[in-house]
């Protein structure tokens, strides 16, 4: 594997893994963030997020990883999924 892909591989897992304990804490949520679903809906069926959730998730995603979310039209396709989260953060991380 290379030098280039095991960084990206390490970055991915690293976001991953403070969006899940973001996402406990955001929605209290009990169980372990390693259990939280990385492509379960956020909304309805998947961790049952409701509106009072998203904003609270919205404002910690800013101060945490600077994406900001708010008022952008592209909010719903970003907030799908634990991935497409980490997807929108990691593109961040490139335009960098």
């Amino acid at each position: 594997m290379s030098t280039e892909l095991s960084k990206y591989i390490a970055s991915r897992e690293a976001i991953l893994d403070r969006v899940r304990r973001l996402l406990r804490e955001t929605m209290k949520l009990q169980m372990d963030p390693d259990a939280i679903d990385p492509d379960a809906p956020l909304f309805g069926t998947g961790l049952g997020m409701d509106s009072v959730d998203a904003v609270e998730l919205v404002v910690q995603l800013d101060a945490v990883f600077g994406l900001t979310l708010s008022g952008s039209p592209y909010v719903s396709s970003k907030m799908r999924t634990v991935n497409t989260i980490v997807d929108a953060i990691m593109e961040i991380d490139d335009e960098s």
